[in-house]
C-alpha cells in the first residue's frame, strides 16, 4: 500500500525551476532514500511534501490525503527531523521532546527514557547550550518517540559522531521491524546503503535515477585487481571494461556487470595467481551521474 505518493511535482522559484517533474513512492513498511549532493533539490521537495511550501504543479499524496490542503490531519501521522534543528533557546531538551511527541498526540513514557540515554543526551540542559550534535539529537528522540506512520528525515545524522550514527540507524531498523515507513534524505551513502529497500537519485531537480539496490547494481561496475602469470593483453579493447591501470599487485580495471563473464574467460587465458573483486556500491553509481559535473551543484 502506498502512503507517499509524487507525481509529476514542479516547484519553481520565480524563473528558477528548484524541482522538474520529481516522482516519488513510499509504501507501507518501505525505507526509501533520496539521495543527491547539497543544492539537488531534496530538501525542497521534502518541505512540498510537509505541505510547508505549495507546488507549483504536479500532486502529492500522503495516506491518500493532499499535502497543501490537508497538511494538519497528514501531520498528526508524520515524524519530521530536519538537517539543521533550530531549538527554543529558554527549554530544556527534555521539555521540547515532550512538547513534540504531545504535538504528534502520543505519550512518550519509557520510550523517551530508553532513547535520550541511547543517544546520550543530558535533558536537563537549556537548548541555548547544545551543540549542533546535541539538537539533532533532541529532534530524533522526539521523532523516534512518536507513534508515527511515516517518518520523514531530511540529512538526519548531520553532526553526530560515528558512534550516534550507529544508534540512528538502529532505530532506523527498529521502525522497519514495526512495519513504519521512512523517507530517508542523505548524502552519505554508506548510510542509505545499510538501511534502505529502494533509491531515488535527484540531480539538478530531477530523479535521474530509482529502483532497489539489486537493481541499480545492475548499472554500476564491478571493481576488479588481477595478477597473471602473463601480462594481459587486449583488455582495455573488451567491451564493458574501464579504467584499466597497471599497479605493482597486478592489474586493476572495472567492468559492467553483464560483461563479467567474457572478462574472466579473456583474463584466465593469461593464467590467473591472484583474483579479487569488489561489488558495486551505491557510491560507484552515484559517481558516475555526477562524473564531469564539478560546480553545478
Amino acid at each position: 500500500m502506498s502512503l507517499l505518493k509524487v507525481t509529476n511535482l514542479t516547484k519553481k522559484f520565480g524563473k528558477f525551476t528548484a524541482l522538474d517533474g520529481v516522482n516519488l513512492e513510499i509504501n507501507s513498511g518501505e525505507i526509501v532514500g533520496f539521495i543527491g549532493p547539497n543544492g539537488a533539490g531534496k530538501s525542497t521537495a521534502i518541505r512540498v511534501i510537509l505541505g510547508i511550501f505549495k507546488a507549483t504543479s504536479g500532486d502529492v499524496k500522503i495516506f491518500g490525503k493532499d499535502a497543501w490542503n490537508d497538511a494538519v490531519d497528514i501531520h498528526k501521522r508524520v515524524a519530521y527531523v530536519p538537517g539543521d534543528v533550530n531549538l527554543w533557546p529558554n527549554l530544556t531538551g527534555g521539555e521540547v521532546i515532550d512538547l513534540f511527541v504531545k504535538l504528534n498526540g502520543t505519550e512518550s513514557g519509557s520510550k523517551r527514557e530508553e532513547l535520550i540515554q541511547k543517544f546520550d543526551l543530558d535533558p536537563t540542559k537549556k537548548c541555548r547550550t547544545y551543540s549542533k550534535g546535541n539538537r539533532q539529537k533532541v529532534a530524533l528522540v522526539a521523532a523516534f518517540s512518536s507513534d508515527a506512520d511515516l517518518y520523514i528525515l531530511d540529512e538526519p545524522t548531520s553532526g553526530l559522531d560515528p558512534l550516534m550514527e550507529k544508534v540512528f540507524q538502529e532505530c532506523v531498523m527498529e521502525l522497519k521491524k514495526q512495519g513504519k515507513s521512512v523517507l530517508l534524505s542523505s548524502h552519505i551513502l554508506s548510510e542509505v546503503e545499510k538501511l534502505c529497500d529502494r533509491v531515488s537519485i535527484i540531480r539538478q531537480g530531477k530523479i535521474i535515477e530509482s529502483g532497489t539496490l539489486t537493481e541499480l547494481r545492475h548499472l554500476t561496475r564491478m571493481q576488479v585487481l588481477v595478477e597473471t602469470k602473463e601480462p594481459i593483453t587486449g583488455l582495455a579493447n573488451l567491451g564493458g571494461v574501464h579504467k584499466v591501470e597497471e599497479t605493482e599487485l597486478g592489474v586493476s580495471f572495472q567492468v559492467d556487470s553483464d560483461k563479467l563473464d567474457m572478462v574472466m574467460k579473456h583474463i584466465s587465458a593469461f593464467g590467473i595467481v591472484k583474483l579479487e573483486s569488489a561489488p558495486p556500491t551505491l557510491e560507484d553509481l552515484f559517481m558516475r551521474h555526477y562524473e564531469g559535473v564539478g560546480g553545478e551543484r
